[in-house]
């Protein structure tokens, strides 16, 4: 294995969320460093194959408390995010923007949207369906790749780094 991937089965959707709970406590020290940080994530894979579900975990572990729901019809929806909420005085506020473009005809569509301006802001852009907008997106730190398995919660999943902020994050995975 490469060492700017990462894979991991997952048996069942409590190995999925366990992923995306341990991406989430390499994640938060870095937003907790650098409140300017901003992480571009690609989520590719079959319909069905468990992006939203990675999106909502990530989401929610990195303590989000609402309901994390698939953005099919609105494109993006925005999450705000505290992280330390306990002190508020030492708090780190970012934005999980979670877009999903799988309904997108035309590369175009992405562009005329206006979404560009999230991904420079303080947080990190959860993008399913990238190759919908292909050519106009920013460069992803990080590709994450789906493939359901024969079970319905069993999916294969890897992550590759493709920025040198992404090889960190998925080399603590590794470890």
């Amino acid at each position: 294995m490469a060492q700017n991937s990462f894979n991991q089965y997952c048996r069942q959707e409590a190995d999925t969320t366990a992923l995306a709970q341990k991406l989430a406590s390499i994640l938060r020290p870095l937003f907790q460093a650098d409140q300017s940080t901003h992480l571009n994530i690609s989520l590719k894979g079959d319909l069905g194959a468990g992006k939203t579900t990675f999106a909502r975990h990530l989401i929610q572990a990195l303590g989000y408390e609402g309901r994390v729901k698939s953005p099919t019809y609105t494109l993006c929806e925005p999450y705000p995010i505290q992280i330390n909420s306990s002190n508020p005085s030492t708090a780190t506020n970012i934005t999980a923007n979670h877009f999903d473009l799988y309904r997108m005809r035309d590369p175009l569509e992405w562009q005329e949207a206006g979404f560009a301006e999230h991904f420079d802001e303080p947080g990190f852009c959860l993008v399913e369906w990238p190759e919908k907008a292909e050519g106009t997106l920013p460069a992803f730190d990080i590709e994450v790749h789906l493939i359901a398995g024969d079970d319905e919660n069993a999916r294969n999943i890897d992550l590759k780094a493709n920025s040198n902020q992404g090889a960190a994050v998925v080399e603590k995975l590794r470890t």
